[in-house]
């Protein structure tokens, strides 16, 4: 009865995407965390839409119009952080909201286009075929080619910058870089969980995994891990009570984030009640 759904090609092919994705969101999520950038990240997230609705309105492939429409958004996003550092926020969000505005208005434009916006919104990992896999799979290697090429200098840009650059390291280049990751990264998991979704898939896993690891190498691999297991249990939820499958698989990484926080609240009064009396 547990196996049954493997008999379908659709829900293997989504098993695979999801794990693809655990990958990505476990390595760079953390990076996201660590770095304390998640609005950035969501401000990339959302500003994707102006892609994907010039993807449709240009009748590019998916994969072209959006990445392209959301490196724009990621580099000016860069420049800007790294310039003004205290208006940071507010251009993010400006910069948030015109992406959003200019892929509805885009897909209103698109002739004979109804788009089905729940597809885009909270994502269709069932109907992920095998060609976007190979797709998915490439990016992934690439990025995780990547961080490990680059992993010694986001782990001291990552805690400190200063003293990154002191040793010379490019802080201002991997910046970039990792704005570049993500928007790949965010690119590949719409398709997954959808943009609204996206976020919590990037920043829970990590999450969750930085409370129990102490280096930043076995906090990606516990953040990959909890990430894959969170799509697997999310996917076959969804798929015996009927349940739209990008949202289940948050709502499973939800559940996972509360008893983290439970547990670390019961360590914290466990560990006050025996420590010993001045």
């Amino acid at each position: 009865m547990m196996w049954e759904p493997l008999q379908f090609e659709f829900f293997r092919n989504a098993l695979l995407a999801g794990l693809l994705v655990s990958l990505v969101c476990g390595v760079i999520g953390t990076l996201v965390v660590v770095n304390r950038i998640v609005f950035l990240a969501g401000g990339i997230t959302h500003a994707a839409y102006g892609g994907i609705g010039l993807a449709l309105f240009l009748g590019w492939p998916f994969l072209v119009g959006t990445l392209s429409f959301s490196l724009l958004a990621a580099m000016v996003m860069a420049a800007v952080t790294l310039k003004a550092k205290h208006r940071s926020d507010v251009v993010v969000g400006v910069i948030w909201a015109v992406g959003m505005a200019v892929g509805v208005i885009l897909i209103d434009l698109t002739p004979g286009y109804q788009a089905d916006l729940m597809s885009f919104l909270f994502g269709s990992i069932l109907a992920v075929p095998s060609s976007d896999l190979l797709q998915m799979a490439w990016m992934t290697a690439l990025i995780l080619g990547v961080v490990v090429f680059y992993y010694n200098d986001f782990l001291a840009m990552s805690y400190d910058d200063e003293f990154a650059r002191l040793r010379g390291v490019s802080v201002t280049f991997l910046y970039g870089l990792l704005l570049g990751m993500i928007t790949v990264s965010v690119v590949m998991t719409i398709r997954v969980v959808g943009l609204i979704l996206v976020i919590a898939l990037l920043t829970i896993p990590p999450f969750i995994a930085e409370k129990f690891t102490h280096s930043l190498r076995a906090m990606m691999i516990l953040a990959t891990l909890l990430s894959a297991v969170f799509s697997v249990v999310g996917l076959w939820v969804s798929f015996y009570l009927n349940w739209t499958s990008g949202a289940t698989i948050i709502l499973v990484a939800a559940a996972g984030f509360l008893v983290a926080v439970l547990w670390e609240g019961v360590k914290t009064i466990t560990s006050a009640r025996f420590l010993p009396e001045k």
